[in-house]
């Protein structure tokens, strides 16, 4: 009897113990389908909520304007030509002539520019070592003896040439007209060099002392040496007068 009882007592205790497991297994399936129906909601609807963590809310569509053509010529509905009269010409007598008032002369003097200054730095050029020197007229043959003049060349630091810059001639020669302020370039005359340059003095070798100078300056007209003054002389063998420029800073 004893047996049978310990039999029964077992049974029932494995019974309530499966339906407790049971009863746990529903509740995890229905979570777990609760847990579901959320994503399912939160993922066909972010802005649901149901969501702890929606989405930023997007801007609104920026709906551009459509544009009109309009014409910018506005026309009056009607159009009425309108004929202006042609003025009528009236005879005038012309006034009796007077003479001119006898004109004043006026007598202008020329003045020469003042001379540059000398820049603070001094200038960029100078007269080569060796310049100016006295050679006879190798360079026009032809010529021989019934030519004088000057030339040279502008080279820089490394003993390159310059081309481009203005050589200016100045000064009196007896005998001889020099414009003012004649002007040449550096590269016009390649028998001195690729950055050569030439002016031509008097039809004949004429004597002078110091007073003819060329200077060197810029593009802008920005002198870039100083006035080099110079001899020249009554020979044949000495009526070609070279002056070189020579860059020093």
């Amino acid at each position: 009897m004893d047996a049978f009882d310990f039999k029964d007592e077992s049974q029932s205790a494995r019974s309530g113990s499966a339906l407790i497991w049971n009863i746990l297994t529903i509740l995890a399936l229905l979570g777990v389908a609760c847990v579901g129906c959320m994503f399912v909601l939160i993922f066909t609807n972010p802005y649901s909520a149901f969501n702890p963590f929606p989405p930023p809310t997007l801007p609104s569509v920026l709906v551009l304007p459509t544009s009109t053509t309009t014409s910018s010529v506005i026309l009056p509905p009607t159009w009425t030509p309108t004929v202006t009269p042609v003025p009528t010409f009236t005879d005038t007598p012309q006034p009796t002539s007077t003479l001119p008032p006898t004109p004043t002369p006026i007598t202008i003097t020329p003045t020469e520019p003042p001379p540059p200054t000398r820049p603070p730095g001094g200038y960029s050029f100078e007269v080569r070592q060796g310049s100016p020197k006295a050679i006879p007229n190798i360079y026009h043959p032809e010529l021989g003896c019934n030519w004088m003049g000057v030339g040279g060349q502008a080279i820089d630091m490394n003993g390159s040439p310059i081309t481009g810059l203005i050589i200016r001639l100045g000064g009196t020669l007896p005998g001889v007209t020099i414009p003012d302020h004649l002007m040449s370039l550096t590269g016009v005359a390649l028998d001195y060099g690729r950055a050569g340059y030439e002016f031509k003095l008097a039809d004949k070798p004429t004597a002078s002392k110091r007073s003819l100078w060329v200077q060197l300056l810029d593009q802008s007209g920005v002198p870039l040496s100083d006035k080099a003054y110079f001899d020249t002389f009554a020979s044949c063998d000495m009526n070609l007068i070279i002056i070189d420029f020579k860059r020093v800073r």
